[in-house]
């Protein structure tokens, strides 16, 4: 019980960090210099900028019918990180929040120099959002709606998060100069590649080859809780001249740590090879792009 707890602390610990590096970029360097963001969170910028709500309350409220959207189309055990995420999250831009208006923080507000702005807001922004998905959690939004779409229409989950963004990213032109859009734009570049970094490489996939005595329990419990297709392959060891099927899996780089804490949790003695996958062609994958 006691080892279990450390474990769940040791994922936890840092989930709380990234979103918290997040919460600062937002505050720190986006929302003086009027900067945006992608999916939900843009959205709450953009209410920030045109009604002056809080950005902590909104992302939460905006995020609610996704939690129960995501419940019953997921399970609760595949949602439960990304609810610690986002609940983490607003609880750090609240205190964000407290710490400017009590003159704790100055935010940096650029008069002229928007590239400096735009560059540190891509780096926090990016760091904060690369922990939280090496640990397996998401900051919610967009994520959930990109995940129920790729099941039920076979649309791969980046196409959906890349046209919410660019969608929620245009409307801000309703409010806010191109300028500040275009600098956005870098941004969102800059913390793309970050994120990249910190999840342990550029490429977008990941090809698990996996060595066990309960290939189907682990196969079953991946097409279960990741919704990924697995496939299993006949072989025979050379030592030992027994026969074992062999469980192959690609998945995106954000769901890495997910199923390594899967097969762990099922057999802690397989043997894991874990290669890039610089080209996936199929469903869940968009069709000739290259990872």
């Amino acid at each position: 019980m006691v080892h279990h707890a450390k474990l769940q602390l040791r994922k936890l610990l840092p989930i709380f960090l990234g979103t918290a590096i997040y919460a600062f970029g937002l505050y720190y360097f986006v929302i003086p210099n009027e900067l945006m963001e992608g999916g939900v969170t843009g959205i709450a910028l953009l209410l920030n900028y045109a009604f002056q709500l809080p950005t902590s309350i909104t992302t939460l409220v905006l995020n609610i019918p996704l939690f129960i959207i995501g419940w019953r189309s997921f399970g609760g055990r595949s949602m439960l990180y990304t609810i610690i995420g986002t609940l983490s999250l607003s609880l750090f831009l609240r205190l964000m929040e407290v710490a400017i208006a009590r003159g704790w923080i100055v935010p940096f507000q650029s008069t002229q120099d928007y590239f400096l702005a735009t560059l540190y807001a891509g780096v926090t922004l990016g760091a904060g959002l690369g922990i939280v998905f090496r640990y397996g959690a998401t900051t919610g939004g967009t994520d959930i709606i990109a995940r129920l779409l790729a099941r039920k229409n076979r649309w791969s989950i980046g196409q959906v998060i890349l046209t919410v963004d660019v969608l929620v990213i245009g409307a801000s032109l309703l409010y806010l100069p191109k300028e500040k859009v275009l600098y956005t734009l870098v941004a969102v570049f800059i913390a793309s590649r970050i994120i990249d970094f910190i999840t342990e490489g550029a490429y977008a996939a990941r090809a698990f080859t996996i060595i066990t005595d309960r290939p189907a329990e682990i196969a079953s419990t991946i097409t279960r809780v990741m919704d990924r297709g697995v496939t299993l392959f006949p072989a025979r060891g050379a030592y030992s001249n027994t026969s074992k099927e062999v469980v192959y899996c690609v998945v995106s780089r954000s769901e890495l740590h997910t199923l390594q804490q899967i097969v762990k949790s099922i057999d802690p003695l397989a043997f894991i090879v874990i290669t890039d996958v610089h080209d996936v062609l199929g469903e869940g994958f968009r069709t000739g792009d290259k990872h």
